[in-house]
């Protein structure tokens, strides 16, 4: 579990929240359980690094608040549009034996041992994150599928993911799909239209070098008309 230190504020105008953004450090608001509402402020820096991991929004923090500690769970985060850095954000109280709705990331193991990926096969995920419905004290920081023996074809669904003990798909009624190992595709290289592979073979018989014996048709009219001439001349007589 993740610590994070935080600070008591009492200000909330747009013009002190400015003043802390500053400073380094990000306005929040820490809510839920039987407890108002706690105005509080968080470093940047800190908040950031957690900011990086995947599951940030479904894993459980410690906010420590002078010698308190409080289990806590982000729950939204407002950034600057045009910096893109974290401005505000909200941290709900954990109450033990409640429950909460929380999206939790898939993440997939033993790819190099799936036959059906080495032949060539893809791994087709339909869904990357899974929404749950947890108790706040067994919240799942991910959900692992083992691909392990799996062949093309293969489906993996819900019911082949072990899930902790009271928590539950916020789908119910069906088994839905995780991800399958998909064929593989195969590009195939489009073919010439006919009118351009005509045009080919009629430039190539028009270019075409006669071979050895044959004439072109033109230099074979010629020779037909000098043998006829020879032989007109032949079987007419001599004048004397």
């Amino acid at each position: 579990m993740s610590n994070l230190e935080a600070n008591h504020r009492t200000e909330i105008t747009r013009g002190k929240n400015n003043i802390l953004r500053s400073q380094g450090m990000v306005p929040a608001v820490l809510y839920g359980g039987d407890e108002k509402n706690e105005l509080i402020s968080v470093s940047k820096k800190h908040l950031k690094i957690l900011l990086d991991q995947e599951n940030f929004l479904s894993n459980v923090l410690k906010i420590k608040i002078k010698d308190k500690e409080i289990n806590v769970l982000p729950r939204e985060i407002a950034f600057d549009v045009v910096t893109d850095e974290p401005i505000h954000v909200d941290f709900l109280r954990m109450v033990a034996g409640r429950k909460i709705i929380l999206e939790i990331p898939v993440r997939f193991i033993n790819n190099e041992q799936s036959p059906g990926l080495k032949r060539g096969g893809v791994l087709n995920i339909v869904r990357r994150k899974v929404e749950l419905k947890c108790p706040t004290e067994s919240i799942p920081k991910e959900l692992v599928v083992d691909l392990e023996g799996l062949d093309i074809g293969a489906s993996i669904k819900i019911s082949a993911i072990k899930l902790p003990e009271n928590v539950t798909p916020t789908i119910t009624g069906r088994d839905f799909v995780i991800a399958t190992v998909a064929a593989p595709t195969i590009v195939k290289e489009p073919e010439k239209p006919a009118e351009e592979t005509a045009e080919g073979a009629e430039a190539t018989a028009e270019g075409e070098a006669p071979k050895e014996g044959e004439q072109t048709a033109t230099g074979g009219d010629e020779a037909k008309k000098t043998e006829a001439d020879k032989e007109k001349k032949e079987a007419t007589p001599e004048k004397k």
